[in-house]
């Protein structure tokens, strides 16, 4: 049988393809003959980094995906997660890094659109979204016009399709400059007994395209987000896909409705490398071949060819598995909605993967090689150089503390991001218990009185960068620690995993040590990692970004009514540490922002602290005996206490008399572990009794009320000053 090949395969198009020559050698072996054009772009999206994880697989087995409320880990469109009644929750963290920098609108949009399609294909409602963003330095030329292209299309997007806001990140550094992150997280409710997955059954069943047509946008994506950039960007913009959010909320209400009748046997959701992927995945789960004719493959443009079919990323695309006695019923279905419904292949029991494309036949593959032989590497990896100690007495203390902390509120990555979440919807669907601005988001389940979900995204690239293991550890443990200050029990988390050159040594060792540490908290607080991604070569003109392993996580609230906020103090309170004296400055917001320094290790995170302290804080707020909480993390105490002070619009007065150590390191010390709680006073005395029969370590601190922050004579400042710096920075930096 012959192949129809009418393009010259050369070392240069192999390059092109992403494909290193010993990875071709590996093709020619394993199909005995040399491929055609559009099996050359088939190994090329299942083999790049995007789509085959090459060099982190080795890595990802090694953390914790199990637990006893685990329904589905990794291996699927997105986690499942038991949350009791019935229900469940989906969820997952997707990259969109590459595309959102070379066009920041549809390149944020897609990802949110990707992710939302992720977590429907599995049979779940969307039901909460949030976005981890990362910018360069704010003077960079770029910065201002990627903030503005991204915001707008996360939430473009997001608006139009119908999912609130409720969480994320923001943040600037000038590692970033040549190439930001988009990372967009997606959680949706669904029962337990009606998950859909995306294994393929049966031989001779149809295989049903569904959603938009199929267009040139997006060719190669998933290629181009395997590797690094440099001066040649701009000729990249074409393989940046482009969105329809009205499509896909008429795709989601088709695909729920149609799942609901029992006809859908396997679905998978065109995402990276489209066509291709989705097709081989559904084939090779169900040890089925899969033979696909693309002239029923519905189009928007003309004379498309079989390569750009099978490459192209276009949005709003399911591929599905049917059962045949349901085909019309279906149909009728798709066609209420205004989507194509279109059977394009069937099922076949011979293991290959064959394309025909105007009655030739342009690939014939063997359909489990070309996921499972895709080439898993062992990469040589550096250890990290620890980095000295460095005491607080080595560190200046501020000369005046009130600039200081006005200085740290008003700053670029500290300051108040509403400019950006007013940009989103965090309403829709009328749920949001607590909108983004606070530790975590928090959404009500629909149909249960009292039932709530919380969600965090978090992670602290300098502590990463200054020790890859305990700044993993660092990132788990301040997710799990953002949903705890809710009340809610941590559940399961998805990891974003991004950064640069796998290929250096060194960076591969940041990645190793990372793992590590995310593993170890993992396993410490029973907190698995159900789904994720990783974004590697996120590298410009051999810069690399800090290493960001972001750490998206769920709770579970079984009453809201006992939540607990970060603003929500009274008068009178009493205002309690929960945790160690603050004593470490390296690689602190403090050193960076106010003496200008990056130096130091990262903190330390003591993981059976770390459980210890959260389990103690949890059962105090779900006892009912909390009036405001708040974990203490960049920018320490001082500024966990002027957040708190901000977000309830009053003052504090505070004492340090009977803390060790030297001021500046108790107020801005990052370590870790810690949380800031308020109390009524009738209650402060039985709580403190509570945290010492539970072993946990507190201090008082003060009492919440006046018009000012006050701490012994270092500061005592005005709450509306800290409130309009705090608010200023970002509209003055956008105006």
């Amino acid at each position: 049988m012959t192949i129809s090949n009418h393009i010259a395969i050369t070392p240069e198009l192999i390059a092109a393809h992403g494909l290193k020559p010993d990875e071709y050698q590996r093709i020619l072996d394993l199909i005995g003959r040399e491929p055609s054009f559009t099996e050359l772009g088939i190994f090329s999206a299942m083999w790049n980094e995007h789509c085959s994880y090459k060099s982190s697989k080795k890595w990802l087995r090694t953390l914790p995906t199990k637990g006893p409320r685990v329904i589905q880990g990794p291996g699927e469109n997105a986690g499942v997660v038991d949350i009791d009644d019935g229900d469940c929750v989906v969820f997952k963290m997707e990259s969109h890094n590459h595309p959102s920098y070379i066009e920041p609108y549809q390149g944020a949009a897609t990802g949110v659109g990707g992710i939302l399609r992720d977590v429907f294909t599995m049979g779940a409602r969307p039901v909460a979204a949030m976005n981890a963003l990362r910018f360069g330095a704010p003077d960079h030329p770029k910065t201002k016009h990627l903030v503005s292209g991204v915001v707008a299309g996360v939430g473009g997007y997001g608006n139009s399709f119908g999912v609130p806001t409720v969480g994320g990140e923001v943040e600037f550094d000038p590692r970033y400059n040549g190439n930001i992150l988009v990372n967009a997280f997606a959680a949706g409710l669904a029962k337990t007994d009606a998950i859909f997955y995306s294994k393929a059954e049966g031989v001779g069943l149809p295989v049903v395209y569904l959603g938009a047509k199929t267009g040139r946008d997006g060719v190669g994506g998933a290629t181009m987000a395997s590797a690094e950039f440099d001066e040649s960007i701009e000729e990249k913009r074409p393989t940046v896909q482009v969105g329809d959010p009205f499509t896909e909320k008429c795709l989601l209400e088709a695909c729920l409705e149609l799942m609901a009748t029992g006809a859908v046997i396997a679905i998978q959701d065109m995402g990276a490398a489209g066509l291709t992927c989705s097709a081989v995945e559904m084939g090779a789960k169900g040890d089925l071949g899969i033979e696909l004719d693309l002239d029923k493959v519905p189009v928007r443009e003309e004379r498309m060819t079989a390569y750009e079919m099978m490459l192209s990323e276009s949005q709003e695309r399911m591929l599905m598995v049917l059962r045949p006695e349901k085909e019309e019923e279906a149909k009728a279905i798709f066609v209420k909605w205004g989507l194509d419904f279109a059977i394009v292949g069937k099922t076949t029991d011979d293991l290959r993967f064959r394309v025909i494309h105007q009655g030739e036949e342009v690939a014939n593959l063997p359909i489990k090689e070309l996921g499972d032989e895709a080439p898993e590497y062992d990469r040589p990896w550096q250890p990290w150089n620890a980095r000295p100690a460095l005491p607080a007495d080595q560190v200046a203390a501020p000369t005046d503390y009130n600039d200081a902390l006005l200085k740290l509120v008003g700053s670029p990555n500290q300051s108040s991001r509403r400019w950006v979440y007013e940009q989103y919807d965090t309403l829709i669907q009328g749920n949001s218990l607590q909108l983004p601005g606070g530790d975590a988001g928090v959404v009500r389940v629909e149909g249960h009185a009292s039932k709530a979900l919380a969600f965090s995204s978090d992670v602290t690239p300098r502590y990463v960068e200054a020790d890859p293991v305990e700044g993993g550890k660092q990132a788990v443990a301040e997710c799990w620690r953002n949903i705890t200050a809710t009340g809610a029990e941590p559940l399961a988390a998805t990891d974003n995993l991004n950064f640069g050159n796998p290929e250096k040594p060194e960076i591969m060792g940041q990645f190793v040590g990372a793992i590590q540490g995310i593993g170890e908290a993992c396993r410490a607080l029973d907190f698995p990692i159900v789904s994720g991604n990783v974004s590697l070569y996120n590298e410009t003109n051999g810069v690399a970004i800090l290493p960001t392993p972001t750490i998206a996580g769920v709770g579970l609230l079984p009453d809201w009514s006992k939540m607990a906020r970060i603003g929500t103090a009274n008068d009178g309170d009493v205002l309690i540490m929960i945790g160690t004296d603050g004593s470490h400055l390296g690689s602190s917001i403090y050193l960076r922002d106010i003496l200008g320094s990056t130096e130091g290790p990262a903190p330390v995170v003591d993981l059976a602290a770390e459980r210890r302290h959260g389990d103690f804080v949890r059962s105090i707020i779900r006892n009912g005996q909390v009036t405001a909480c708040h974990d203490i993390s960049s920018g320490g105490l001082l500024l966990a206490l002027a957040e708190m002070a901000m977000a309830s619009l009053k003052g504090a007065k505070l004492s340090l008399e009977e803390c060790r150590g030297l001021p500046h390191a108790l107020l801005f010390g990052e370590d870790q572990a810690r949380y800031v709680i308020a109390v009524s006073a009738d209650l402060a005395n039985f709580v403190r009794a509570s945290a010492e029969s539970a072993g946990v370590p507190f201090r008082t601190l003060g009492k919440v009320g006046g018009e000012n922050l006050v701490v012994d004579g270092l500061v005592d400042i005005a709450v509306t000053k800290l409130v309009n710096a705090h608010e200023s920075w970002f509209p003055t930096f956008m105006a």
